[in-house]
């Protein structure tokens, strides 16, 4: 079994803890940043109505064609116009359910205390400065050797791409060196694994049934907490 130089983490449900989401009340804020105009046709739940539509289309992008998107997107799927500086309302609905698992910085510091690079590979619509604020506010960016957001590139979990941009991002080539933990059995597990990778598995989310896709991966290895993961590397290498 080769050597390990890099593990690579799923960020929501894996690095945060799995909260169910009231995707209505979700919408509403969403819609909050929409471009208004004095017009019998300006209803607020009404525009919440079709950006929750329009999450759903998005989601499945990503799940049958592993193809990427942004907030943007969202307002363009949904036929709306939006002003960026408005999804205030969006962020500080989202913010609670950001918080990092207390033990990843004990994680985090035993794998690069073993010589392992750290690194984060995340399906999401939001811009890496609200990761980054996120992983800095919680006092564990400084140790993150590389982070991709799916929101920057073309493609999304399980697409080989998107695990070899993360492989870039920590600087290991080969993909039997890197080790992918995740609370998704479709994404994360058969996606690591399709694109060479070992996959340690969360299992600590429910997964909406329209977010999961055509296969459910075999986990190499599962992980009760996140800790254990430094005794499953361990005992690999």
């Amino acid at each position: 079994m080769a050597g390990i130089d890099a593990v690579i983490f799923d960020w929501g449900g894996t690095l945060t803890a799995w909260h169910d989401i009231d995707f209505h009340a979700e919408s509403l804020a969403l819609a909050e940043a929409v471009r208004r105009t004095p017009s019998p046709d300006d209803d607020h739940h009404a525009h919440a109505a079709r950006l929750h539509s329009a999450g759903s289309t998005v989601w499945g992008w990503s799940r049958d064609h592993q193809r990427s998107a942004t907030i943007a997107d969202l307002f363009t799927e949904a036929g709306l116009e939006h002003d960026p500086g408005l999804l205030r309302a969006y962020y500080d609905f989202w913010e609670p359910h950001t918080a990092t698992d207390v033990e990843v910085r004990p994680l985090w510091a035993g794998l690069r205390d073993r010589g392992i690079r750290v690194g984060v590979l995340s399906n999401t619509l939001w811009p890496r400065a609200w990761h980054v604020g996120f992983f800095e506010r919680d006092a564990v960016y400084d140790l993150v050797d590389g982070d991709v957001y799916t929101s920057e590139i073309a493609h999304t979990k399980p697409s080989p791409e998107a695990f070899a941009a993360a492989r870039d991002a920590v600087g290991v080539r080969e993909p039997a060196r890197c080790v992918y933990v995740g609370d998704r059995l479709f994404d994360d597990v058969w996606g690591a694994q399709n694109a060479g990778m070992r996959a340690i598995h969360v299992p600590h989310s429910v997964i909406p049934a329209e977010q999961r896709g055509h296969t459910d991966g075999t986990p190499d290895a599962v992980a009760t907490r996140l800790l254990d993961v430094l005794t499953i590397v361990d005992d690999w290498i």
